[in-house]
Parts: structure tokens; C-alpha cells; sequence
């Protein structure tokens, strides 16, 4: 984890073909959000990516490296004061030239609040 106790994994697991859902709930008293925003915290869209690529990392047990990010779209704020708990689906899909192509979503209650499509390297 990039940033200690920025976020805890309550449940991850693949549910069907390569599809993984994962149950998160990020840290609102972490040092991150006295900068960002004091008063009214915003989860950082860094800090949002990080966590895909670290369960994506877990996913599929070797260490990776984005090379690129065709679709990027944060949806709605993630104020962890509000809404700590998320939802991650991610598709997950491993390429015979060592690369991770993964398509996310990720959600509080019914809201969609980021939408992703990456691409990694093996390491």
C-alpha cells in the first residue's frame, strides 16, 4: 500500500470470468484529506487510480506499471466524511504480450464515482 491506512480492503474476490469486485472503505481521518480539502475532503483521483492498480496488482500476483490510460472519468466527489465506503468491479484481462488491460467502475451506494480503462506491464 502506497499510502499507509489510506484505505482497507474489507472483501475482494472474483466473481465470475474476470470480473473482480472489490469492498473498500477509505481512512476520512487520514493525513491526506488536512490538505485536501480541510472542511470538506475530496478523495484524490491519484489516490483513486493507485487503488485500482494495487488491486489489480493483488489480482493477478506480480507487480505492475501503468503504461496508459485511454478513459478516465471521475463522476462524483468521494467525500470520505460522507461516503467511505466504495465499490470497485473491475475487469481484469491478461494479454499474451505480459500486459493488464483493466476496465473499472467504481461505485458509493448507487452512484457511480469513477469510471477507468488502463492498461499495465508485468514487472
Amino acid at each position: 500500500m502506497l499510502l499507509k491506512d489510506f484505505y482497507q480492503v474489507r472483501s475482494f474476490e472474483k466473481t465470475e470470468g474476470q470480473l473482480y469486485v472489490a469492498h473498500i472503505v477509505i481512512n476520512k481521518d487520514h493525513d491526506v484529506f488536512k490538505g485536501h480539502f480541510p472542511g470538506n475532503p475530496v478523495t484524490p483521483g491519484v489516490c483513486m487510480m493507485q487503488i485500482i492498480k494495487e488491486l489489480t496488482q493483488q489480482a493477478v500476483n506480480v507487480p505492475i506499471t501503468m503504461k496508459s490510460a485511454s478513459n478516465i472519468k471521475f463522476m462524483a466527489l468521494i467525500n470520505p466524511e460522507v461516503n467511505s465506503e466504495l465499490k470497485l468491479e473491475l475487469e481484469i484481462t491478461e494479454a499474451e504480450d505480459a500486459s493488464v488491460k483493466v476496465k473499472n467502475t467504481t461505485y458509493f451506494d448507487d452512484t457511480t464515482a469513477l469510471k477507468l480503462s488502463c492498461i499495465y506491464s508485468k514487472n
